[in-house]
């Protein structure tokens, strides 16, 4: 299933609901082991945490090879890129590891506190 993200979400890749957006529509065609293609041609400025709801939380329940054999991104800018290969890198750790995992979780927490 092919997916454009310019008419989903619009030229500005940024918010974490735009990502959950994306999220909620593929995450149940990558768990029926469906191949998905995001396609962003047109979109022209990204930012973590539209990739970290996006695709990073897809890494809570399937696995990152079966992540990387479903899932194609296209017309992807080079910024875009490197966003995204630092979130994946950043969720595969966060869901592997408990321990990094908690850590972040309470340093998160403790920073809601000071809010």
């Amino acid at each position: 299933m092919r997916h454009e993200i310019l008419n989903l979400v619009g030229k500005n890749c940024i918010t974490p609901g735009d990502g959950q957006k994306v999220y909620e529509l593929v995450h149940p065609e990558l768990l029926a082991d469906q191949p998905v293609e995001l396609d962003f041609a047109g979109v022209k400025i990204f930012a973590s945490p539209f990739f970290n709801f996006a695709i990073g939380q897809l890494l809570r329940d399937i696995e990152p090879e079966n992540l990387n054999r479903l899932l194609k991104v296209s017309n992807l800018n080079q910024v875009g890129k490197q966003i995204l290969k630092l979130v994946i890198e950043n969720s595969k750790r966060y869901y592997s590891d408990p321990d990094f995992r908690n850590r972040v979780d309470q340093v998160i927490s403790e920073q809601a506190n000071t809010l």
